[in-house]
């Protein structure tokens, strides 16, 4: 073989070629940058939305913070002991009550009196008890010892003058008049005493000196003649006698009264009736032996009790209600964060969270649901002996046994975020297990948070697993035979047509899924859950006849074109699957299969299930599978399926062992790009379901995955507020899932692909 010459250097080029091959490098050049610039831009675009998720989910895991602001000598004198602090709105105005019936608001900054005044109680009649309600019509109440009781509650009027400055005006309101009411008839001390009160009902709780209980409740009935308020007071008693009560409570629905004596129990009763007659539900220990109940309160709501003992344990506990319709109390998650006797405890107004005091002057900041301790603070090397929370539980006031009342800011924003919270099985209140519930919102703010991402999780993969069910079966076997057996001027026509399915949006998609789909499978529910078993096997079968035929009968359709006459065959074996399903429904189900699989198979059925997302979901990935699998296969190497052939294999065995082995990288792309798809996939979801978040992988109940629940709930949510943050969490963890899933397939197609290259 005789080399070339090579080219002289003096060859003349001319310069038009010049211009040509310095015009191709300039686009060369310009390509491979353009290539890297768009390459570049895409990883950094995807990371900055990654730290953009993150930058907004890391506060909800800041911790708590305390920050003392003011401490000054207890307004109006440290002679009269105090029994209870308060807190306006702005934080900027403090209400103290003495055991001696005095009522000071103050300034929380420097402890100046604003208003200083006495209660109404009669001169030579002492206060022998003191209650106050948690709640949002908080009521206070003194026990006298002639068997009457004073209620008030603190009012502040806001004004603002004309230069936008902030008034504040402090005034006793007397919800049930400013005069003692009759508690008790006998005119006995009251040694405890507890109230709650509504709109419409007033109930108070009393136990006597002599181990009486007294109940009383007054009813407000408005006279629309006059327009005057009526009050009607019904009367309880019961003898307590030998139980000694240290602690008494009601029940913010007042249904409950709980009653703590000298052994550490806890005597539950239910209040029946509109007299509110006590029976008697449960006694149950709530502390251990040597243990003495130190605290009680009840969190926002009035269903769970907080209770405080000498060892410095906090224990949550609520009525649960079994399968018979009773109510026991259980115990429901204890806190041990600190070890002097709890003196005070102090819910928040509107969330589940609370403060408790100890004699070591330690407090402590807590959130029930989360089960989580957010704070831990030492105020004084003095007991602490009460404290206040501010209605927005961003301030606090403390007072020690040596007269100082301290001021503190908080700072507290997202304290229902944990991971117990936001992963695991949770004993929310009036529930009678733990469970996983996302409900972000409600009708009433006693809503226990419950923000539950697993039920989300469950969701997503829920509605991925019966898409993928639905369309990878039918998308890799429409790719094989489209790619490895169609005639060519087919393939022309069916892959086009395929691919246009993928430019339906999904919106149309899940719009038809909601409205038309959802309602025609319920009715020819039991037609197609026979037709999703015997349409395959029919196939298979006509399939095995069809070559069995002589091959003068089999060559009247050109090899290729089979896919005509098969089409022909699933739609009238579908027609007669769905025709005679109607009389077997009519038969043995009463025409309403849907009814009996809920009576009998005791299986909920909804009408936009997962069954209908399996299909329209389904059917929205079957184009990106089918084509990206259609192309690998279509790629393979014609001399491999030639040489395949030629040693003496059949078409099947060449497909199988050779064809699917060198294109398996590619079919493994299809499918882990269609499962990403169908895991971020939103309107679909969203119009197909009930997107209700259950825990459920029946394929006849809905479900709520991460991206729709994002879509329907980020308009309501509040900007930088828990929810919103949560709402943020939730996007973040769809990153990272859809992250995982394609760097995992990518993985496992770089592994197919070294295997099967050298084929």
């Amino acid at each position: 073989m005789v080399a070339s010459a090579p080219e002289p250097e003096n060859r003349i080029i001319p310069p038009i070629t010049k211009r040509y091959r310095r015009w191709r490098k300039i686009k060369d050049y310009a390509a491979r940058y353009y290539i890297i610039f768009g390459g570049v831009s895409v990883i950094i675009t995807i990371t900055l939305v990654f730290f953009y998720l993150l930058y907004v989910v890391i506060p909800l895991f800041h911790s708590a913070q305390i920050t003392p602001t003011a401490q000054y000598v207890t307004p109006g004198g440290s002679m009269d002991a105090t029994v209870y602090l308060a807190l306006n709105e702005y934080n900027d105005t403090g209400f103290r009550l003495t055991d001696q019936g005095r009522a000071i608001f103050f300034s929380t900054q420097d402890g100046k009196v604003v208003l200083n005044s006495k209660l109404p109680i009669p001169e030579g009649v002492a206060i022998t008890s003191f209650t106050a309600s948690h709640s949002s019509r908080e009521v206070i109440a003194y026990g006298l010892s002639n068997g009457r009781g004073v209620f008030l509650r603190p009012i502040y009027q806001t004004a603002y003058t004309s230069d936008n400055v902030r008034t504040v005006t402090p005034r006793l309101e007397y919800p049930l008049g400013n005069q003692p009411l009759v508690i008790d008839s006998k005119g006995q001390p009251l040694h405890l005493i507890s109230a709650q009160s509504n709109k419409e009902q007033t109930t108070i709780a009393a136990v006597t000196a002599d181990n009486r209980l007294i109940l009383v409740n007054f009813i407000k009935l408005r006279s629309f003649a006059d327009e005057k308020t009526i009050i009607t007071q019904t009367d309880a008693s019961l003898d307590l006698s030998p139980l000694k009560i240290t602690h008494i409570i009601i029940g913010g629905q007042q249904e409950e009264l709980y009653l703590i004596d000298t052994e550490g129990y806890i005597n539950y009763y239910r209040l029946i009736g509109d007299e509110k007659t006590p029976n008697l539900i449960q006694r149950v220990r709530v502390v251990p032996l040597g243990t003495q109940v130190t605290a009680l309160s009840s969190l926002t709501g009035g269903i769970s009790l907080l209770v405080g003992d000498s060892s410095g344990q906090i224990a949550q506990w609520f009525p649960v209600r079994d399968e018979n319709n009773h109510y026991s109390l259980v115990q429901i998650r204890t806190f041990n964060a600190q070890k002097g006797p709890i003196k005070a405890i102090a819910p928040e107004h509107a969330r589940k969270g609370f403060l408790a005091a100890d004699s070591l002057g330690y407090i402590g900041l807590y959130h029930a649901t989360a089960h989580r301790i957010l704070r831990i603070k030492r105020l004084s090397k003095a007991p602490l002996s009460v404290i206040g929370i501010a209605p927005r539980a961003n301030g606090m006031l403390a007072g020690d046994l040596r007269g100082k009342i301290r001021f503190l800011r908080i700072d507290n924003k997202h304290p229902e975020v944990s991971w117990q919270a936001l992963w695991g099985k949770v004993w929310y209140e009036s529930s009678q297990r733990p469970k996983f519930v996302w409900q972000s919102s409600a009708s009433s703010n006693k809503l226990e948070p419950k923000f539950s991402l697993t039920p989300l999780i469950f969701g997503t993969f829920k509605g991925a697993f019966y898409a993928m069910l639905f369309a990878i079966p039918i998308a890799i076997m429409g790719a094989v035979y489209t790619a490895y057996f169609m005639g060519p001027k087919m393939r022309g026509i069916i892959k086009p047509i395929i691919e246009i399915m993928a430019a339906l949006p999904t919106v149309i998609l899940g719009f038809l899924a909601g409205l038309w789909l959802a309602p025609l499978v319920e009715k020819n529910l039991l037609g197609i859950l026979i037709l999703l078993l015997l349409l395959p096997l029919s196939i298979f079968i006509l399939s095995y006849f069809w070559y069995r035929l002589p091959s003068k009968v089999r060559h009247w359709v050109s090899d290729g074109y089979e896919v005509i006459l098969l089409t022909f065959v699933v739609i009238g074996v579908s027609a007669l699957i769905l025709t005679l399903s109607k009389s077997l429904g009519t038969t043995f189900f009463n025409n309403d299969i849907s009814l009996w699989i809920t009576t009998h198979l005791d299986i909920i059925y909804d009408q936009r299930n997962a069954l209908v997302v399996g299909f329209a979901m389904g059917f929205a990935a079957i184009p990106l599978i089918f084509s990206i699998s259609e192309d690998a296969i279509f790629s393979v190497p014609k001399h491999l399926t030639v040489g395949s052939l030629a040693l003496g294999a059949t078409p099947w065995q060449t497909l199988v062992r050779v064809v699917l082995l060198t294109a398996s990288s590619g079919i493994f792309s299809a499918i882990a790009i269609g499962f990403g798809r169908a895991v971020g996939e939103t309107m679909i979801i969203l119009m197909a379901t009930g997107n209700t978040p259950v825990m459920d992988f029946s394929p006849f109940q809905g479900l709520r995955s991460l991206s729709a629940n994002i879509a329907v709930e980020m308009p309501e949510a509040e900007v930088n507020g828990t929810h919103y943050r949560i709402l943020f969490l939730t996007a973040l963890v769809l990153f990272i899932v859809t992250f995982i899933i394609n760097t995992f397939a990518e993985i496992v197609r770089q592994r197919l692909r070294a295997k099967y290259n050298s084929l």
